[in-house]
């Protein structure tokens, strides 16, 4: 596996964005969020990481960014690749194509979902997985993010929110305004941050067929979405990497350190779902923490 930006070409014909960054013996592969996010949330993590040894991997996920996009509009091709099965397969195939094995697998949000997921099918390839904002189901989260919106709005704004969304006139002002409230303090709380990723990338054609308008709206097809009863099956040390103020329910990732044989439950103070960029010292404490655990072979669960 060389080092730099490659376009791998899969057996389906399509082409993904793949970038490789930084030197040594620890590989890691990070998936995206989103769905339908980008590579560019990793492009940085080298250099954190850079002390301990690790190359990291990245790529667009097929419809996302530089990588192909199908028309998702076809009911053809939406039905055979907007599916849990073929990004799943899709990870392995990239696995191959970079030439990686007793690897690393970083999942954030919709990326932890679909790494849970790969866990299960080709855990034989892991040396280790980290969970990053993402539970083991849907039907926590949508409970969840719910209270969080009226915990943070009056009364008026949630109801004048759930108005929009069943008129489905999301672009109206007022309710992007209450998204942007919500954003900023459970999404991405860090206004630097912000200010870095403004005007970033969305396949809104792959995000809207999974999740919905937005991370307060689940109408998509994640809903059902359920490894609860499987999660034990994840034999690799696992990390549980969570932000203090996440979307995510902090009461499931806590179960899921108890139900997973190894596992570390971590949170980043003051951080929202996007923690690697809210709290990047702690977050990156955590990660590198973990990986030299389980490299000097002292990772513990806790």
């Amino acid at each position: 596996m060389k080092n730099g930006t490659h376009i791998v070409t899969l057996e389906n014909g399509y082409h993904l964005f793949t970038r490789t960054v930084g030197s040594g013996k620890i590989n890691l592969l990070c998936l995206h969020g989103g769905p339908g996010g980008t590579h560019e949330e990793f492009e940085h993590f080298d250099e954190h990481l850079a002390d301990l040894g690790v190359r990291v991997s990245m790529y667009d996920q097929l419809g996302s960014y530089f990588s192909d996009q199908p028309d998702f509009s076809d009911p053809a091709i939406r039905d055979s690749y907007l599916t849990f099965d073929y990004y799943i397969d899709e990870i392995e195939e990239v696995r191959q194509k970079l030439g990686l094995d007793h690897f690393y697998l970083l999942g954030h949000s919709w990326g932890g979902l679909i790494a849970q997921e790969y866990a299960l099918k080709y855990g034989q390839h892991l040396k280790g997985l980290i969970i990053m904002s993402m539970i083991d189901n849907i039907a926590e989260y949508t409970p969840h993010v719910n209270q969080l919106r009226q915990e943070t709005l009056t009364p008026f704004q949630v109801s004048y929110m759930e108005e929009i969304e069943k008129a489905e006139k999301f672009e109206d002002p007022e309710y992007q305004h209450y998204v942007h409230i919500l954003d900023s303090n459970f999404s991405m709380r860090n206004p630097e941050a912000r200010k870095k990723v403004a005007g970033g990338y969305l396949a809104t054609a792959v995000y809207n067929y999974f999740q919905g308008n937005n991370e307060f709206v689940m109408v998509g097809k994640l809903n059902g979405w359920d490894v609860r009863d499987r999660l034990h099956e994840i034999k690799v040390p696992t990390l549980l990497t969570f932000g203090d103020h996440d979307t995510m329910p902090l009461a499931a990732g806590r179960r899921m350190q108890q139900t997973l044989p190894h596992a570390r439950f971590v949170l980043s103070p003051n951080s929202g779902h996007s923690h690697s960029r809210d709290n990047p010292a702690a977050f990156f404490h955590n990660l590198k923490t973990y990986l030299r655990d389980v490299e000097e072979g002292t990772f513990t669960s806790y």
